[in-house]
């Protein structure tokens, strides 16, 4: 062993422990951060850390609020509003730095928190983590350097949570919690709100962030006796505690725009150093409006206004589609009858507050841009919208036609907002499965007085019951829907079969909202056959092309030598079967039909090639037996003559420019639709037609249902039919009117029909 120089026998120990305590490679590094990614607004990104010279991004395994406070503090800004997952900001490049990132939260850098070790991690960079933080972004300044004033001026503070704590009974007993005493998560303690300075602008900002649509008026006389009581009562500690001022936030100043508490000016503590926080004040109380959901327990929120307040040409009604989760998705406006996007020019957090609020839920928690939520279709109605954050409609706000602006659907905008805590996902749980993602459904629901775990009957087991599912865990959409689960084991105190019959609309926040029988009935008792599900992030969204189908239709009386084929399959009228082979012909309403792929995952056939059906006749597969139905109907919607198409070629027809076609059916390749690619048959194949050989002269609807049996999970089928005005004279036939059910407002629809029975005499 060679000592150092100056290290004398005596100093040895003394040297060995200094190299033991503090080894070079062991000190935490030195770390930066940044926010990256595309059309991102400032405080919010991809996360991106500086090590050993190189960026690289860090997984959203584990990532979770406190480490997100902790990359903002480090970043300059005062606290995180949100954290994101699965790249929303893009996919990084280089190393994938942290893994498995779990911070307390008092952290002064990400390097300090718990994680597998830099460079150590199995996660692809699609799954990048990212974050939304708040306030003003400043240099580096001590922490310690003040104790109030406005949040954005302090780097140290962070007011990272907002909750209300019910005070009187009725509110203790209901979910979700919409009146109570306002209480922040300051540097990791909970703080009471002085009331004192407390206004309605104030409470508009704590609803906003609980998932409430706004604030109500609320009388507190009756608090202030409690309150007074309690500081009389001996047994209680609120008079020693309120005299402290760590347990106060001493007053918050909301212009009530705001989409986060943390954004108010804000003193934590009195401006003198030996004043006392809150003298004479109780704690703030909030009331807050419920929002639909919490009163219906419906995912689909309604534009609500007040009468007499906002002019009727302002009110645009909105709506959100192709979210993964409850209270998010890609804005869509009604305007002029149709429902269009909107462009991501200057989309902001004050403009998507405003359609939160609109569809009565909470303020913002992210404006997203760059079509993340899925590309829509048809116009786009506004770009650069510009709200102040009070208007009760999205049509109050500044904006300028987007035909002006050169948008494309690559940039849609669309929203995630904050939602009311329901508590639903406690009362559903998967079990079984390979991942957290699919399992046995078990519920949590009342049996003779108590509650109790069990299972639900598989029988009428389906993907609108699967997606409730899914959706109340929090986990997206249903994948497969299954009515026996016999190679997944369920819990042993969960065997009892306690929900059949079960029937969703798809659009409940909890199964437990669904219809059901009242005392049980499942005959196949349950164990191997209880109703399990696989979930999913995204799914894909399918969506006729209603003009093609316009342009394209013609009639053409085609002999029976021809249709030996379309026969076998069964694409005639039963009138067919009766004629005298190969003699005579049948009058086809033809037509092409191009099916879009808007969602956000790639539409898939449910069975692998190895179940797919050869039809020898034809000389093809069909990896889907009935893909689309088609229907003729009179005006008063008695079917009249229909049409089925098998998917014996689902493929990838086109794709926009950047994107490669993936799927092909040549050589027996795999079948599918890529997201943004679209599918195409063409009029002149067979079976693409309605036989209309028995039909009369009138007036009737042309309808197509894609995907009828909902044998693939979509994210949203209610785009799946597409329907015409349709008029035959016996020889010619003339289509019009063509959309797509969800393309047009109720009132449009409506008086196209209204018209049509009138143009027929049907009254």
């Amino acid at each position: 062993m060679v000592m150092p120089a100056c290290a004398s026998p005596i100093l040895l120990p003394l040297v060995l422990l200094l190299c033991r305590v503090a080894p070079s490679g062991q000190e935490p590094a030195p770390v930066q951060l940044r926010l990256a990614g595309p059309r991102r607004l400032a405080g919010e990104g991809r996360l991106e850390v500086l090590y050993q010279g190189r960026w690289g991004t860090i997984c959203d395994d584990g990532f979770d609020f406190h480490a997100a406070t902790v990359a903002c503090r480090q970043l300059g800004y005062t606290a995180a509003i949100t954290w994101t997952h699965s790249a929303t900001y893009g996919q990084g490049e280089g190393p994938i730095w942290l893994d498995n990132v779990r911070c307390g939260g008092s952290e002064s850098s990400l390097a300090e928190c718990i994680h597998n070790g830099w460079g150590t991690s199995d996660c692809h960079h699609s799954e990048d983590a990212g974050v939304v933080c708040s306030g003003q972004h400043l240099p580096s300044s001590s922490p310690q350097a003040a104790t109030s004033g406005h949040l954005g001026e302090v780097l140290g503070l962070s007011l990272e949570e907002v909750r209300l704590k019910p005070i009187l009974a009725r509110a203790k007993l209901s979910l979700p919690v919409m009146e109570g005493a306002v209480e922040v998560k300051h540097n990791g303690h909970w703080r009471q709100v002085c009331d004192a300075g407390w206004t309605r602008n104030n409470s508009r900002v704590v609803c906003g962030m609980l998932g409430f649509p706004r604030e109500k008026h609320i009388n507190t006389s009756f608090y202030r006796k409690l309150w007074n009581m309690k500081l009389k009562d001996p047994n209680s500690s609120l008079k020693t505690l309120s005299q402290k001022n760590s347990f106060w936030v001493h007053r918050v100043r909301c212009q009530g725009t705001e989409p986060h508490l943390a954004r108010c000016p804000t003193q934590v503590a009195p401006p003198a150093p030996q004043q006392r926080a809150c003298p004479r004040g109780m704690h703030a109380i909030v009331s807050c409006l419920p929002n639909p959901a919490s009163q219906k327990g419906t995912g689909k929120g309604r534009s609500k206004t007040s009468p007499g307040k906002v002019s009727p040409s302002a009110v645009l009604p909105v709506r959100l589609r192709a979210g993964t989760h409850a209270g998010e998705g890609r804005v869509e406006v009604l305007r002029h009858g149709q429902w269009g996007t909107v462009c991501d020019k200057q989309w902001d957090l004050a403009a998507a507050s405003v359609v939160c609020r609109q569809l009565g839920y909470g303020t913002a928690k992210q404006a997203l841009v760059g079509a993340q939520m899925g590309q829509g279709l048809g116009p786009i109605h506004m770009s650069e919208v510009r709200c102040t954050g009070h208007e009760r409609s999205l049509g109050e706000c500044h904006f300028q036609d987007a035909e002006q602006s050169g948008c494309q659907h690559e940039a849609d905008a669309a929203v995630r907002c904050h939602m009311p805590h329901m508590d639903f996902q406690n009362q559903v749980r998967l079990v079984g499965g390979r991942s957290p993602e699919e399992g046995v459904v078990e519920v949590l629901v009342p049996v003779q007085g108590r509650l109790q775990w069990g299972t639900v009957c598989g029988a009428q087991w389906g993907l609108n019951e699967a997606m409730v599912v899914c959706r109340q865990l929090g986990l997206g959409f249903a994948s497969h829907a299954l009515q026996e689960t016999w190679y997944w084991a369920g819990s042993t105190d969960a065997a009892q079969v306690v929900m059949s019959g079960v029937r969703c609309a798809g659009t409940e926040m909890a199964l437990q909202q669904c219809q059901r029988h009242g005392p049980v009935h499942c005959p196949s008792g349950g164990g191997r056959f209880s109703a399990g599900v696989t979930c999913t992030a995204h799914a894909p969204d399918l969506v006729m092309n209603a003009q093609l189908v316009q342009e394209t239709a013609y009639l053409e009386d085609r002999p029976l030598g021809l249709l030996y084929c379309a026969h076998e399959e069964r694409c005639l009228s039963r009138s067919a079967d009766h004629m005298h082979w190969p003699y005579g012909h049948r009058r086809l309403l033809r037509f092409s039909s191009q099916i879009y792929n808007l969602g956000r995952a790639d539409f898939r056939p449910r069975m692998g090639r190895h179940a797919w059906t050869w039809h020898q006749c034809h000389r093809h597969f069909h990896s889907i037996e009935v893909f689309t139905h088609y229907d003729l109907l009179t005006l008063n919607g008695s079917k009249v003559a229909e049409g089925h198409k098998a998917s014996f070629c689902l493929e990838d027809t086109n794709c926009p420019e950047g994107l490669q076609r993936r799927f092909a059916c040549a050589n027996f390749g795999e079948q599918g639709v890529s997201v943004g690619c679209w599918d195409t048959y063409r009029h002149d194949i067979d079976c693409q037609w309605i036989d209309i050989t028995d039909v009369p002269p009138g007036s009737y609807t042309f309808q197509v249902v894609v995907n009828p049996k909902h044998e693939v999970a979509e994210s949203d089928f209610s785009n799946n039919v597409m329907r015409c005005q349709c008029k035959y004279d016996g020889q010619r036939i003339w289509m019009h009117g063509c959309h797509t059910s969800d393309a047009y407002g109720a009132d449009v629809v409506s008086e196209l029909e209204r018209r049509e029975r009138l143009a027929n005499n049907l009254v």
